[in-house]
């Protein structure tokens, strides 16, 4: 399966970061709704756990938030990687919206 990592500097602090990230998986259910189903998410502490799938493509991963980054890796099945530069692009776009100073 290919993977995706990235990082996203933030300066907002662990408590703050994992609040604001922690509505990140809602706010997308919330807005792509038709195109995202079967959204899970688990929380230990800083360290989160999620699969959704999205256009019927399977993605899981995991979130780690920082003092001044949050890490984000996952996986994507082998029929989404012609847009796994789309899916990262957007994943980032919105990290970098929510974690905004």
């Amino acid at each position: 399966m290919p993977k995706m990592a990235m990082v996203v500097p933030h300066t907002l602090g662990t408590e703050e970061a994992l609040k604001r990230i922690q509505g990140m998986m809602e706010e997308l259910k919330r807005e792509h709704g038709d195109r995202v189903t079967d959204l899970r998410e688990q929380w230990r502490g800083e360290r989160g756990e999620f699969s959704l799938k999205a256009m019927g493509f399977a993605v899981s991963g995991s979130l780690d938030v920082l003092p001044a980054e949050v890490r984000i890796a996952g996986e994507l099945p082998w029929s989404a990687k012609p847009f796994q530069g789309r899916i990262e692009g957007l994943i980032r776009e919105r990290a970098e919206r929510l974690l905004a100073g």
